[in-house]
C-alpha cells in the first residue's frame, strides 16, 4: 500500500473479504481433517 491509500475503496473491501473468507475455510478443513483421523484408520492387508 502507499502512504495515503483509501482502504474503505471497494477494492480493498473486495480483497480484505475474500482473504477472510479463505481463512474461514482452509480453518473449516483443518477442523473437518482432524476429527476424522482417528475415526477411519486405514486398512491394508
Amino acid at each position: 500500500m502507499g502512504r495515503n491509500d483509501n482502504r474503505r475503496t471497494l477494492k480493498m473491501r473486495r480483497k480484505k473479504s475474500q482473504t477472510k473468507l479463505k481463512l474461514r475455510i482452509k480453518r473449516k478443513i483443518t477442523a473437518a481433517k482432524s476429527t476424522k483421523k482417528p475415526a477411519a484408520p486405514s486398512k491394508k492387508k
